[in-house]
């Protein structure tokens, strides 16, 4: 009687029939335990039944332990990359609620205009910014209204790679100054030689909360501008 074979499609079924819907067989949800009990019931049986003359290699026994090592080590890979996963997005949160009532910079382009100083007609707006991958020779802001006209340019001169905030000082280009409580946008222009390309602009916003969402916390810049994730703050104020 020739030896039964416990090969790579009997560890694939260790785990039972595939629940309904299921593309194949492979997909279980037995534990490591369940599959090593499972495993060792196959292989006795295999024992018992191998004729004697031809008994099982030593090279056979071995790759077979070996593919049930092999299943057992990616479950507890698995279950400690949870684990890791878990304390990251842990640390997240605490990293994202160190920063509520803190300013940052973030992509978007939108500038708001505060009160205007009764005294001398200034308004106060909130920063704007870029951040550059590569250094330019000059770098032009347009101020663009509601309709998005150009309501004033200025240009800031030579940049070094890296992030940059500028405030706009609220002048339009026919000398007065900005209504409060309006809000503008920024469009950003690198200057390299006769190349002139556009740069991602990023705005000023304040930390009103944190958001927990599956993939990571979300900081909460109130209704003016969506929640963004830490990795898209490139600065704080």
């Amino acid at each position: 009687m020739a030896s039964p074979v416990i090969g790579s499609n009997a560890l694939a079924n260790i785990n039972g029939p595939a629940p309904a819907g299921s593309a194949n067989g492979a997909a279980g949800t037995n534990s490591s335990g369940e599959l090593n009990d499972r495993f060792m019931t196959l292989l006795v049986t295999q024992l018992k039944n191998q004729d004697p003359t031809s008994p099982m290699e030593n090279s056979d026994m071995t790759a077979q332990l070996a593919q049930i090592n092999t299943v057992s080590g990616i479950e507890k890979l698995n279950d400690n990359l949870s684990a890791i996963t878990e304390q990251i997005d842990a640390g997240q949160t605490l990293q994202a609620s160190a920063l509520i009532g803190q300013g940052v910079m973030v992509p978007g382009s939108q500038i708001l205009v505060g009160k205007t100083d009764e005294v001398t007609g200034k308004v106060a707006a909130t920063p704007i910014g870029v951040d550059l991958d590569q250094g330019v020779e000059d770098m032009e802001i347009a101020i663009k209204g509601a309709n998005g006209e150009v309501v004033s340019t200025f240009a800031t001169g030579p940049l070094a790679a890296g992030v940059h905030s500028f405030t706009w000082d609220g002048k339009l280009a026919d000398g007065s100054y900005a209504s409060d409580n309006t809000t503008y946008s920024a469009e950003m222009t690198a200057i390299n030689g006769e190349e002139r390309t556009s740069a991602a602009p990023l705005n000023y916003a304040l930390v009103n909360g944190v958001i927990q969402r599956d993939g990571g916390p979300l900081l909460d810049l109130g209704y003016a501008q969506e929640p963004v994730a830490l990795t898209q703050v490139r600065q704080i104020l």
